[in-house]
């Protein structure tokens, strides 16, 4: 039975999130906590894990979770709940889709939805940042003063990012490397 239920939790994100892997984050971040099977903490850290591997981060993150509670069968379970239907579904309207995508219709909601999924994307990244940094015990501002240097490596990877080509990975690579070196 806990399998079905992480498939059909799973299924359930996939299907009701907008935007792609990234964007299902702050809802599966939701529905796992809900269930009782992740806190915040855990469930940053299947973010984590899922950034520093290759690949789609959506069943990555599930796989963690679904691993956590039953092995193996549980994370086959959550990465095909993650997987599998919306993948289905896209087979089935595929055709249909380049028929209508043009219409002023489909343009016009893709226009209010594309919005939303940025700001999913950033309440998981204020969410998560309130785990990092400790700020939902001591508030955003003595949290950056105690934890100045995680909000330096937090700076130093966007800015990375945004001002060159690199490769997230390595940035993942290189911040293993600098808490190997430093926080051990």
């Amino acid at each position: 039975m806990l399998l079905w239920d992480i498939f059909v939790l799973f299924t359930r994100v996939a299907i009701f999130s907008w935007g792609g892997g990234p964007a299902s984050l702050a809802l599966m971040q939701r529905e796992t906590t809900a269930a009782g099977w992740l806190d915040s903490a855990e469930f940053a850290d299947a973010v984590a894990w899922g950034n520093a591997l290759p690949g789609p981060i959506a069943p990555q993150v599930s796989a963690y979770v679904g691993y956590k509670l039953a092995g193996v069968p549980g994370a086959i379970a959550a990465a095909a709940g993650t997987v599998l239907p919306t993948t289905i579904l896209m087979l089935a309207v595929v055709a249909y889709f380049f028929s209508v995508k043009d219409s002023p219709v489909v343009r016009s909601m893709l226009k209010a939805v594309r919005p939303v999924v940025v700001g999913l994307l950033i309440w998981t990244a204020y969410d998560m940042g309130n785990i990092v940094f400790g700020a939902k015990k001591l508030g955003w501002g003595a949290a950056l003063l105690q934890e100045w240097d995680k909000g330096l490596i937090a700076i130093a990877a966007f800015l990375l990012l945004t001002l060159t080509t690199i490769n997230p990975a390595f940035v993942i690579l290189g911040a293993a490397i600098f808490g190997f070196v430093v926080y051990r």
